[in-house]
């Protein structure tokens, strides 16, 4: 008979991610692991398999995460397009700034992960395409909305549209663990923003 778990699971997964984003995959070791989650080597391997199973679940922990907070706001029938994408950057800059340990940021997960391993772990390289695309897919809706409510004027293809928010984003993320501070991050915003009425 298989002895039950002592510990929670869920907050194991918690920290491993945490570490991992604090890290990135390769320069986290395994003792890295073993003192984020307060659990012994043994335990780490009998409940994860290996690291890249544990790396794989905490990805996703992150991406499920960070997505249904962000949906939340681009899928806001309560505000108009524009508004939806403006939330949508006010929340990146809000999670950017409770995640600045030493003074820069810690990024984003899933962009650390796609600079680190996407051109070489077809598993890691999988799960974020299909994040890529969900997120695009959202951006796009809430860009459709703006063009029918006012709020977003420019003529430019809405998938090119989704396409750029998710690259400034994605440099905000980088900018910050840059170390860039919350008015350079706002005066990228608003440029930003510019594009979507110009």
């Amino acid at each position: 008979m298989a002895r039950p778990r002592t510990f929670d699971e869920e907050r194991a997964l918690d920290a491993a991610m945490r570490t991992f984003w604090e890290k990135g995959y390769e320069a986290t070791s395994t003792q890295d692991l073993c003192a984020a989650t307060g659990l012994g080597r043994s335990s780490i391997y009998n409940t994860f398999k290996s690291k890249h199973d544990l790396f794989r679940r905490a990805l996703h922990r992150y991406m499920t995460t960070m997505n249904a907070r962000q949906l939340a706001v681009l899928e806001d029938p309560g505000l108009s397009g524009g508004d939806r994408i403006r939330a949508l950057f006010a929340l990146v800059l809000d999670g950017d700034a409770q995640n600045r340990p030493g003074g820069r940021s810690l990024g984003c997960l899933t962009v650390n992960t796609t600079v680190e391993l996407a051109g070489r772990d077809a598993a890691a390289a999988g799960m974020l395409e299909r994040d890529t695309a969900g997120r695009l897919a959202a951006l796009r809706a809430a860009v459709e909305a703006g063009r029918r409510d006012g709020s977003i004027t420019s003529t430019r293809d809405a998938g090119d549209l989704a396409r750029f928010l998710n690259a400034t984003v994605a440099g905000l993320r980088v900018s910050a663990q840059g170390g860039a501070d919350r008015a350079a991050l706002e005066a990228i915003v608003t440029v930003a923003l510019d594009a979507l009425t110009g």
